[in-house]
């Protein structure tokens, strides 16, 4: 086993890089040693140092880290899409967050990214039948991080919510891949209605803070929702929308609007 371990940390260049990030780390600042050993360095796989943060940051007197631990263990051994997710993402910070400059920085002090691989196993549970789990990691998440993510919600690749802070995601929401948002983000309903209820994010998305994106309702691929826009009804590909209700205010500027992060707002949007 420890021989195909090491085959398999040889082959994985995010793993690789990370645990020379870390010997770095603690080279430059010692005091730091324990935490960076015990969150990663200790850990043969990145999967095996996601299921480590998981436990210690959602543990509580309710639920221990041996349980937690067991869970995020148990979801990444039997599903390597959670781990292909959790290397998209922290890719996606690191090209997209200017404050971002090392892979050590999501999965030690990120609150969004840790929030985001939480969820992952939370709907990994919700998809096995186990809901009440799902709700209690859903519950910590959101006690920890200030991230409030249905499990039920579907969440591509390539995330990176910037800051975390009072994001909320709903149970019929979906998110494509390489989508990107900042703080204080609703993906919410717009009533008591039960059933589909929840926005649907198309691929290649840029969200701007304090966005709300209200219904079931589609926002094309690779269009922008600029911050603090009430968004209610469909939003076309690649276009750019603004206001209270949002309307579309032009094209969307670029190509990849989530991986250049651009906000602001020329003549022609």
């Amino acid at each position: 086993m420890p021989d195909l371990l090491a085959r398999l940390t040889a082959v994985d260049p995010v793993w690789d890089r990370i645990r020379r990030e870390c010997e770095e780390a603690v080279r430059q600042e010692p005091l730091l040693g324990g935490l960076i050993h015990g969150s990663i360095l200790h850990h043969p796989t990145l999967e095996r140092a996601l299921s480590y943060r998981f436990s210690l940051k959602l543990a509580s007197g309710e639920m221990s880290e041996q349980i937690l631990r067991e869970i995020a263990d148990e979801a990444h051994a039997s599903d390597d899409q959670l781990g292909q997710a959790a290397r998209a993402d922290m890719m996606a910070v690191v090209e997209r967050d200017p404050a971002c400059h090392r892979l050590i920085q999501p999965i030690l002090f990120f609150k969004g990214y840790q929030a985001i691989q939480a969820y992952r196993v939370g709907h990994w549970l919700w998809r096995r039948g186990r809901t009440d789990m799902a709700y209690f990691v859903q519950m910590r998440v959101s006690e920890v991080f200030g991230v409030d993510i249905h499990p039920a919600a579907r969440i591509g690749k390539g995330l990176m919510i910037d800051h975390a802070h009072s994001i909320v995601i709903g149970e019929t929401a979906v998110v494509g891949d390489n989508v990107s948002m900042l703080h204080s983000v609703t993906l919410g309903g717009t009533g008591k209605e039960d059933g589909d209820r929840h926005p649907k994010i198309g691929n290649g998305v840029l969200i701007g803070a304090g966005a709300k994106v209200l219904g079931n309702i589609h926002v094309g691929h690779c269009s922008r929702i600029a911050a603090g826009s009430v968004v209610l009804n469909d939003v076309p590909p690649c276009s750019t929308v603004a206001g209270v209700p949002a309307r579309v205010v032009g094209e969307a500027g670029c190509a990849q609007p989530s991986v250049t992060m651009e906000h602001r707002l020329s003549d022609g949007a």
